[in-house]
């Protein structure tokens, strides 16, 4: 195998799992079409994961579940729990005050993660997103703000997984990054916004406005992220109601980590 040219069966079978354990369950079509994998592959990984216990058909339902074995797959990665301590109080803090849903995301490859939430504080949502859920760097908000404003180095990791990968968020990603015209706007404006999310649990019913996160030395460690009814504001409105207390919430996030060192 060349340097940098990845296993296509592995890559198509971890997007697989990671589309059941994004759904908590998943029909043999949902986990094809999340996975942007064609029926007959991701019915045949499906078969391999079963065989192996990382997954399980729920009895009576053609369903599927990851199992507690999946968690064997982390046992030596050690969290960095320090931005989930230092942001909750200002995150609850900032949904108690506008009252939509705020998430914490961080990367990890080439999607964003949830590392904390607010739906279950509020009602102004349509679910709860767990830590560990996962949306494409460049189909969310967190995940924008976050290309935009992370190195140039960090840049061309995110640029050389798309190109490892073919599937429509990949071509989504290397078209957001063909010229700057797209991040330098992000830039400017220092927020990004993603109208009608797509990759969540209710598809074109929630935007997004995000805006990044830095810690000592002005490090990019994250993005922070309001959740609003796509129904109830129009992106001028959004940006002229919550920029403003978002920025705010996220520097006070970075002073809290400043001061915890």
């Amino acid at each position: 195998m060349e340097r940098g040219v990845p296993i296509r069966a592995i890559s198509r079978a971890i997007s697989v799992l990671s589309a059941i354990n994004r759904s908590g369950s998943a029909t043999m079509m949902e986990i094809s079409k999340s996975a942007e994998i064609p029926y007959p592959t991701a019915s045949r990984i499906v078969q391999t994961l079963l065989h192996e216990g990382l997954i399980e058909r729920e009895s009576a339902r053609k369903r599927y579940r990851a199992t507690a074995l999946v968690h064997t797959l982390s046992m030596g990665f050690q969290a960095e729990d320090r931005l989930v301590v230092a942001a909750r109080p200002h995150i609850e803090a900032l949904c108690n005050e506008i009252k939509w849903p705020i998430s914490l995301a961080t990367r990890v490859g080439t999607r964003m993660m949830v590392r904390d939430s607010t739906h279950k504080l509020t009602s102004l949502t349509f679910s709860n997103y767990y830590p560990g859920f996962t949306l494409p760097i460049a189909e969310c908000a967190t995940g924008k703000a976050y290309l935009a404003f992370c190195s140039g180095e960090e840049r061309e990791a995110i640029i050389t997984g798309w190109r490892a990968t073919d599937n429509e968020t990949s071509k989504q990603g290397l078209l957001i990054v063909h010229d700057d015209s797209v991040l330098n706007q992000i830039r400017a404006d220092g927020y990004a916004l993603q109208m009608r999310n797509l990759y969540n649990a209710e598809p074109g019913k929630t935007s997004s406005i995000a805006v990044p996160i830095h810690g000592n030395d002005g490090e990019l460690i994250g993005s922070l992220a309001i959740i609003y009814f796509a129904s109830a504001l129009k992106a001028g409105p959004a940006v002229e109601q919550f920029f403003g207390p978002l920025q705010k919430t996220a520097l006070a996030i970075q002073r809290q980590i400043e001061t915890a060192v």
